[in-house]
């Protein structure tokens, strides 16, 4: 499930086609002034990306996936 979202999309208003990726929402924790997770977090995938997808189907792919996650939003082809 999404716990945080970092768009890093120079286009932000381009939601037809974009790339995402999932982190585990501790790797969030280096970051200064980042909220802190206090319990285990097992289930979450350690990377895991989508290219080419809507963003209503980027948010709803990384729901889908088990523990608390960081969505990345990044504008097709631009890489990552």
């Amino acid at each position: 499930m999404i716990w945080n979202i970092i768009d890093k999309r120079n286009r932000p208003y381009r939601w037809r086609t974009i790339n995402a990726i999932i982190e585990d929402v501790a790797h969030d924790n280096g970051v200064a002034d980042a909220g802190p997770l206090d319990e285990a977090n097992n289930d979450a995938p350690v990377y895991d990306e989508l290219r080419g997808a809507s963003l209503h189907d980027a948010v709803a792919w990384a729901e889908t996936h088990p523990g608390k996650v960081t969505l990345y939003l990044y504008d097709d082809g631009d890489g990552f």
